[in-house]
C-alpha cells in the first residue's frame, strides 16, 4: 500500500483540527449554560462567519475570549482545508495537463513503431503479445477507462477516433511501420483503413474482419492484409475435432489433406514416406533424415507396420 501525500497528510491534519475545534466549542458554550443547540448554532455562525449576531449576551470576559479563540482556530482550519481541497484540484489538473504533454513528447520521438486501433478485448492480446516482442506502439481508443487501463500499463495512447486524420496524426501514423485496426465493427476497421492509407502509402496496415465481404471492401480500402478472428477460431475449434490426435494425423487421409491445404498458405507441405525394406532411408537415424535437404525436412511421426505411431520420434 501507498503511503499518502504530503497535501493529504495536511489536509487530514487540516479536518482534525477543524473538528476539534468546533467539538471543544460547543463543549464549553453548553459548560456555561447553553443549551446545546444554542451552542451548535453559535458555533456555526461564528466560524462560518455569517454575522448573525450572538445568541444570547456574552458579559463574561472568559468567555468572549473562548469565543475569540473558537474564531481564529475555527476560522484558521477551514480555511486550510479549502486551500488544500483546492490546492488538490489544482495540481490534479495540472499533473494530468503535464502527463499529456509527457504522452505526446513520447510519441514524437518515436520511429518505425505500430499503431494499434482499439483497446477492447482483442487489442488487449494484441498489445500485450507485441510488448512482449520489444515491439514500441501506441494505442488509439476513444474510451476513457480502456486509455486509462493501458496508461497503467506504461503504453502510449491517444484518445480520439481512429479514423480521424488528425488522431492518427497524433499517433505519429507518418513515422509508424505498421498500422493495426481491431475495432470491433467492420465499418469502423474500414473508414479507419481508408484514413491512414490517404495519409501513408508505404505504411502497412493489418485490419480485422468478420466476413468475407468485408475482406474484400478492406483490400480495396487499402489494407495489406485482414485478419478474421471469429474464422480463425472457427478453424482451429474444427481442427481438434475433425483431428484431435497426432494418431489421427497420420491415419486419416481426409485430415491430412486438410492439413496440407492449411500448410500450403506458409509455403510449407507434409508428405508421407513408405519405407521399403530396400530404400536407402533403412538404417538411418532421424537426425540423418532431418539433415535431408539442408535440415528442412521435421520427421513428425513414425507409424510402424503393426499401426503403432510414434509422436516426436
Amino acid at each position: 500500500m501507498t503511503g499518502s501525500s504530503p497535501l493529504e497528510k495536511k489536509m487530514r491534519l487540516g479536518v482534525i483540527v477543524f473538528v476539534a475545534t468546533c467539538l471543544i466549542a460547543v463543549a464549553g458554550y453548553v459548560v456555561a449554560g447553553w443549551t446545546l443547540l444554542d451552542a451548535v448554532y453559535m458555533v456555526a455562525i461564528t466560524i462560518f462567519g455569517v454575522g448573525y449576531g450572538e445568541v444570547r449576551p456574552i458579559v463574561d470576559p472568559e468567555l468572549k475570549l473562548f469565543t475569540l479563540f473558537v474564531v481564529v482556530t475555527g476560522c484558521s482550519a477551514g480555511i486550510y482545508v479549502l486551500g488544500g481541497f483546492v490546492q488538490m484540484i489544482a495540481e490534479g489538473e495540472i499533473q494530468r495537463a503535464l502527463g499529456a504533454r509527457r504522452m505526446s513528447r513520447g510519441i514524437e520521438q518515436m520511429d518505425d513503431h505500430a499503431i494499434i486501433c482499439g483497446y477492447g478485448r482483442v487489442g488487449r492480446v494484441l498489445v500485450d503479445d507485441l510488448r512482449q516482442n520489444g515491439v514500441s506502439l501506441v494505442v488509439v481508443d476513444r474510451n476513457a477507462e480502456r486509455l486509462a487501463d493501458a496508461e497503467r500499463e506504461g503504453v502510449f495512447v491517444v484518445s480520439g477516433d481512429a479514423s480521424d486524420e488528425a488522431v492518427l496524426r497524433r499517433a505519429g501514423i507518418e513515422r509508424a511501420s505498421v498500422l493495426a485496426t481491431v475495432l470491433p465493427g467492420d465499418a469502423e476497421n474500414v473508414f479507419v483503413t481508408l484514413t491512414a492509407r490517404d495519409i501513408s502509402d508505404s505504411i502497412q496496415i493489418i485490419a480485422r474482419g468478420e466476413c468475407e465481404s468485408t475482406e474484400r471492401k478492406l483490400l480495396r480500402s487499402g489494407a495489406n492484409r485482414v485478419v478474421m478472428p471469429t474464422m480463425i477460431g472457427a478453424s482451429k475449434i474444427a481442427s481438434l475435432i475433425a483431428c484431435p490426435t497426432v494418431e489421427t494425423l497420420v491415419t486419416d487421409t481426409k485430415a491430412f489433406a486438410r492439413l496440407n491445404q492449411d500448410l500450403d498458405s506458409f509455403g510449407l507441405g507434409m508428405m508421407e514416406f513408405p519405407i521399403e525394406s530396400d530404400s536407402a532411408l533403412v538404417g538411418c537415424t532421424i537426425r540423418e533424415i532431418e539433415l535431408i535437404g539442408d535440415g528442412g525436412n521435421v520427421v513428425v511421426a513414425i507409424r510402424r507396420a503393426s499401426g503403432d505411431v510414434i509422436r516426436n520420434p
